[in-house]
């Protein structure tokens, strides 16, 4: 359940105490316009992994951890994350509780789900409550270092081998089914590339709009960014080659 290489930096590093504030580290004076980042997981050991290998990172600072939701709930406010990382299944409030909670008081960070095993309807669960990321729990640091940079940029991503088994695990005539005809109308112009400007021109609609539109798009193809986006929804005939040739005539 924990990557190789998280695993060997909890085993080279001495325990992180779990209050920073109590025990100041003077390398934190060079981690003003850090990451903050704030982790709950009920497996002490993945826990301290995480922060282990968080920590050492000058892009990011472990303000916390929590070992269950309930506890996260106490604390993680008060702490002010940027991102927040959360254990999918932990006993009593379960990851997606959890995050669904902390959302209302903390509205600006951004949450990353970590999940022992692929379950598409966790997945959709997860993303439909908000979640930017979901992250298998065997990805290698780099790959944590990686989401967490790229959430916190306001992305949305997850582990390659969840969004594959999600197309996969879904019937052609099930993926995509969920798109209302405003949000096909938009995915069939992203797939002819146009920008979201051009898009709100197209459809004289205003750029938040075009925006929201976007993010519902990507949530129901469970696709990280635009470009995934597009080739999923080609690759499962969400949208058809014959659409874009009528697209870019009219």
């Amino acid at each position: 359940m924990m990557s190789s290489e998280i695993g060997i930096q909890q085993a080279n590093k001495a325990p992180v105490a779990q209050t920073p504030a109590t025990n100041w580290d003077w390398r934190r004076l060079g981690k003003a316009s850090a990451i903050r980042v704030f982790v709950v997981d009920d497996e002490p050991m993945f826990r301290r992994g995480l922060v282990a290998t968080l920590d050492s990172e000058n892009s990011f600072e472990w303000v916390g951890e929590a070992s269950h939701g309930a506890q996260a709930v106490q604390m993680a406010p008060a702490l002010q994350p940027d991102v927040v990382l959360i254990d999918m299944a932990m006993a009593g409030m379960d990851g997606v509780e959890t995050m669904r909670t902390l959302r209302a008081s903390l509205p600006q960070a951004r949450f990353m789900l970590l999940t022992a095993q692929f379950d598409s309807a966790d997945v959709r669960r997860a993303v439909a409550a908000g979640a930017s990321c979901v992250l298998l729990k065997t990805a290698s640091s780099q790959e944590l270092i990686t989401a967490v940079l790229a959430v916190h940029s306001g992305l949305r991503m997850h582990s390659p081998a969840i969004t594959d088994a999600m197309a996969a695990s879904n019937p052609q005539s099930e993926l995509g089914a969920d798109l209302t005809r405003r949000e096909h109308s938009l995915l069939v112009l992203m797939a002819m590339g146009l920008t979201n400007r051009e898009i709100a021109t197209r459809l004289s609609i205003a750029m938040p709009t075009v925006k929201f539109h976007v993010t519902n798009i990507l949530n129901k193809l469970c696709a990280e960014n635009r470009t995934t986006a597009v080739l999923v929804a080609l690759r499962n005939k969400i949208v058809e080659i014959d659409n874009l040739e009528a697209g870019s005539a009219a």
